[in-house]
């Protein structure tokens, strides 16, 4: 079968325009033979994103930024659209996350997947969300202690204030005299020192043989641990046996026998009986005093006068 040279023509042109359409898209990274889905994003700032920049899910790069262009609702919002070019699945409530994939700055999309159910469709717009800068981040960290920072210097400004009232116009001669009565201090603790110093020095061999008789008092008292423990035993035994001992009957023998001297004395000191009448009743007394008396007399006659009351006869 034999062409024409116009027909071999248009052949090579039209070979040649779809080589160069087919190398163009693929030195912007774009495959016009591969099943690609195209997701839209809306953002109020992109931070720097680029067309080109990769998009990524769970690290894997799946794609990239097609397009860049403002909202047709006249609000600047950037509306983005995201070629993926792998065949995951992307539930609807999928988040299109832009965040700095270097130190340098760079930009990528990653797209933080939802919970399974209902899955976007090529078109569908994703929930957006924009990492913030290093800038921002550094700004919140530092924000506490620069807070902190504020605080501190109005501290120290408030102490500067009070030195500068505490160290300014009269209290500088009190604060001399303080300082010069501190100094008078340290030096008579310098001089007690020093006499403590010697007292000890003094007294070192005294102090010494102290120390060896309490050494030697220690000693007698660990040989002789076992005679203090018999002795601690025998005052345990004398306590048993003082508990053991009928020592309420004694005690209770003993009442009774002071209530029954304590009853004889109120008898006597009422007057009954021979004692108490004795003790109470002088005429009693009296009589005894007086036949006493004549007895002693009766006595004197009969030695004084013996014949008088004895007789005797021999023959």
């Amino acid at each position: 079968m034999k062409f024409s040279k116009e027909f071999i023509i248009g052949a090579v042109v039209i070979i040649a325009l779809a080589l160069l359409y087919w190398g163009f898209n693929f030195l912007k990274g774009e495959d016009i033979f591969s099943k690609e889905r195209v997701f839209i994003a809306v953002y109020k700032d992109v931070g720097g994103l680029e067309k080109m920049n990769p998009v990524l899910i769970n690290g894997l790069v799946v794609g990239q930024v097609r397009d860049m262009y403002f909202g047709a609702g006249g609000d600047a919002t950037v509306v983005i659209e995201l070629i993926i070019k792998n065949p995951i699945s992307i539930p609807i409530n999928s988040t299109a996350r832009i965040y700095s994939s270097d130190l340098l700055g760079s930009k990528a999309v990653e797209i933080k997947l939802g919970t399974p159910g209902e899955y976007a469709q090529p078109g569908d717009t994703l929930l957006s969300e924009v990492e913030a800068s290093i800038k921002e981040e550094v700004n919140r960290q530092l924000q506490p202690i620069k807070s902190k920072a504020e605080d501190l210097m109005q501290s120290i400004d408030t102490v500067l204030t009070m030195l500068q009232r505490l160290f300014g116009g009269a209290n500088t001669e009190n604060i001399a005299k303080s300082v010069e009565h501190i100094a008078n201090s340290f030096e008579n603790l310098e001089s007690t020192t020093s006499t403590l110093d010697t007292l000890i020095s003094g007294q070192k061999s005294r102090m010494e043989k102290i120390l060896e008789n309490i050494e030697s008092i220690t000693f007698n008292l660990k040989n002789n641990q076992d005679n203090f423990n018999n002795i601690i035993a025998n005052f345990s035994s004398l306590s048993d046996t003082l508990t053991k001992a009928r020592v309420s009957e004694t005690f209770l023998s003993i009442n009774n026998a002071m209530n029954e001297i304590a009853a004889i004395t109120n008898r006597i000191n009422r007057g009954e009986g021979s004692i108490g009448m004795l003790v109470n009743n002088d005429s009693l007394y009296i009589e005894l005093e007086k036949s006493a008396r004549e007895l002693n007399l009766l006595l004197e006659d009969i030695r004084q006068n013996p014949k008088k009351y004895v007789k005797f006869s021999l023959f």
